[in-house]
């Protein structure tokens, strides 16, 4: 129970914490906060981000038959669905960044069409219970997976305006990638699954270097600490596993391919896996 407390004759009266009086910048003190474990909020629920590019992009051929084995998953997992933007999106950043648009600009262009490709998505899944999930519904979530219901959202985060600056360049840094992985990550989802194009992560991009050499499981690490010209993922997720208290395993497979789903679902290493740091010496090393 929390010390109740007088000073000044009486005048102020306090409540006993650790952080009284305390400054949110003292090493020290942020230190002290980081001695309990993280509650996962959703512990059963699975995280599925589709790609925009690489699935939605495709259109019918390849996004109806991953949302047909969603539903059919969805009998037995709770599953909460995000989309990416793809080809318009891009675009958007093409006339954003000729008109000069900072990249808080960037990122609040970006994010409505992400919500444009909910939509679309939600479309297809209503039937089947797919509703479209707002920032201001994570209150319900629980109350709508209870109820067989496939919630689906945008995958940019909203930091809009708030976006932080990325240096030389102006595209955001954060986005749909990172922000299902940071939905996953406060609701301690039991996966997190990127479907994607291709069957993981490669050494180089697949589509254009056929000696491009698959990669079935690495750590968050080792990929930053790797010489790839280019990822599958958003070099923020990787970044954010190293640090994370819930999410600590992504799984990156091929939507084209959909009955993978189920089996990454039942936690079969299909795809490749990419894992956080174990030990404190490698934390340590990474930070």
């Amino acid at each position: 129970m929390n010390e109740i407390f007088q000073e000044a004759d009486g005048r102020r009266t306090h409540i006993r914490s650790p952080l009284m009086r305390e400054s949110l910048m003292d090493r020290r003190v942020l230190t002290a906060t980081d001695q309990q474990q993280v509650l996962p909020i959703l512990p059963d629920v699975h995280v599925i981000h589709i790609g925009g590019a690489s699935i939605l992009d495709r259109g019918k051929a390849a996004l109806v038959p991953l949302l047909e084995e969603i539903v059919r998953c969805r009998q037995k997992y709770k599953i909460l669905v995000g989309v990416g933007g793809g080809a318009r999106m891009r675009h958007t950043y093409h006339i954003a960044l000729d008109l000069g648009i900072p990249t808080g600009g960037l990122a609040m262009v970006a994010g409505a069409v992400n919500e444009q490709n909910r939509y679309m998505v939600q479309a297809l899944l209503a039937k089947h219970g797919g509703v479209v999930l707002h920032k201001d519904h994570y209150v319900v979530l629980p109350l709508w997976l209870a109820s067989g219901m496939i919630p689906i959202l945008s995958g940019m985060p909203p930091y809009h305006y708030w976006e932080p600056p990325t240096g030389s360049r102006r595209i955001p840094h954060y986005r749909e990638d990172f922000g299902l992985f940071m939905v996953s990550e406060v609701l301690g989802a039991a996966s997190m699954i990127f479907v994607k194009d291709e069957d993981g992560l490669y050494s180089a991009d697949p589509k254009r270097h056929r000696q491009a050499r698959f990669i079935p499981s690495i750590t968050a690490q080792e990929v930053l600490e790797g010489n790839f010209p280019e990822l599958i993922i958003d070099r923020a997720v990787l970044e954010s596993m190293i640090h994370a208290r819930n999410t600590r395993r992504i799984q990156i497979i091929n939507g084209l391919k959909p009955e993978l789903l189920r089996r990454a679902l039942a936690g079969e290493p299909v795809g490749t896996v990419i894992t956080a740091p174990s030990s404190s010496t490698e934390l340590a090393n990474a930070s």
